[in-house]
């Protein structure tokens, strides 16, 4: 049997680690891998994979820097060529990205099976483009992996229960990963240790860096925040272009970029975390901290259900009252919310069984 991966971000290599680790073990099953080049990084060079212990692409392209319909178009065609050439039982496509929908599009047309790994997901909110990709996907896909109960319900609400289409709660793959890598985090993490308490914030959604009030609210906020406790916050380059373009600064020193081990690091040793990212809200529970969600909604709503993770908006009282309330509070963090670090294995299992 053969796979063809369809991947565009550095997360997204992450994730699919999870189940090359897996296909590699397995003598049935062959991967190709295809990386559009979405999200250019100029961190992803071969000591990346190689430390990561991820698979080299078979096929980069560098399609980046264009508008959405553009470059999905580009990608459209490409990934097309590629299918057509390679000739897959499978097409494995991850998360809400234009990567995502090109890759399950260009599978659906030519009847090739398409999987889609974080199936289910809903924000609720169609003027993201991440939206608009994840339902595009679940729609068109063969197979869809859902990373938790309340992704399968979204599915049934919208009547997916009555469609050719097969749905399974597997976990979550990024369960898998930060299992795995946090047991090689220490070793391999640059980042200095920090002494003491301290948050770990990252900002980087165009919602927030992009409107200058609620931009301005989330800086004032950190700074009244860092007066209590140490902030530490690696500083995404949207968010910095945008605060020197509204004369914005930070009362504390931010970071560079970090990579993923630093980051997994600091997750393991900060107190708790106040983020406006996905993937980070998730990554706070997996390491029993509590997070503060600087957006008007979250697809982790189970989270918010048990009280692990606060939804603040841009507001800075609410952002201020959340941290007051973390900071006099113990939490109580549910178990296996996301699974057993086992949906990998779930996914190869069943690409094989249903090839």
């Amino acid at each position: 049997m053969k796979i063809v991966t369809v991947i565009g971000a550095r997360p997204q290599f992450i994730k699919a680690a999870t189940v090359s680790r897996v296909v590699s073990e397995r003598s049935d099953v062959s991967e190709v891998i295809v990386h559009t080049g979405q999200h250019f990084d100029q961190n992803m060079s071969d000591v990346f994979f190689d430390e990561m212990e991820i698979p080299k692409p078979n096929y980069h392209f560098s399609i980046n820097g264009f508008s959405h319909g553009a470059m999905t178009g580009q990608m459209l065609e490409k990934i097309e060529k590629i299918l057509l050439k390679e000739k897959p039982d499978w097409v494995l496509v991850y998360g809400d990205t234009n990567s995502t929908i090109a890759g399950a599009l260009a599978a659906s047309k030519l009847h090739i099976k398409v999987a889609h790994v974080e199936a289910g997901l809903r924000s609720f909110n169609m003027r993201m483009p991440e939206e608009q990709n994840r339902i595009l996907t679940d729609r068109i896909s063969t197979a869809l992996f859902c990373p938790t109960e309340q992704a399968v319900k979204n599915l049934n609400n919208e009547g997916y229960e009555n469609l050719d289409i097969d749905i399974k709660n597997v976990g979550d793959v990024m369960y898998d990963a930060a299992m795995f890598y946090s047991e090689k985090s220490e070793a391999k993490a640059s980042f200095k240790k920090i002494e003491g308490d301290f948050v770990l914030v990252t900002c980087h959604r165009a919602e927030n860096t992009d409107d200058p009030s609620r931009l301005r609210a989330i800086v004032n906020s950190l700074n009244e925040i860092n007066k209590a406790v140490k902030v530490i916050l690696p500083l995404h380059p949207r968010t910095k272009k945008m605060m020197e373009k509204e004369g914005l600064s930070f009362a504390f020193e931010t970071t560079d970029p970090v990579g993923y081990f630093d980051m997994v690091e600091l997750l393991k040793n900060c107190k708790f975390v106040i983020t406006d990212s996905g993937g980070l809200q998730k990554e706070a529970y997996f390491f029993n901290k509590p997070c503060i969600t600087m957006r008007d909604e979250t697809e982790w709503i189970e989270l918010v259900d048990h009280g692990v993770n606060t939804l603040v908006g841009a507001k800075q009282e609410k952002i201020l009252a959340a941290f007051s309330e973390i900071s006099n509070k113990t939490i109580d963090f549910p178990k296996g919310l996301y699974g057993d670090a086992k949906a990998a294995e779930k996914i190869v299992n069943y690409l094989i069984e249903n090839n």
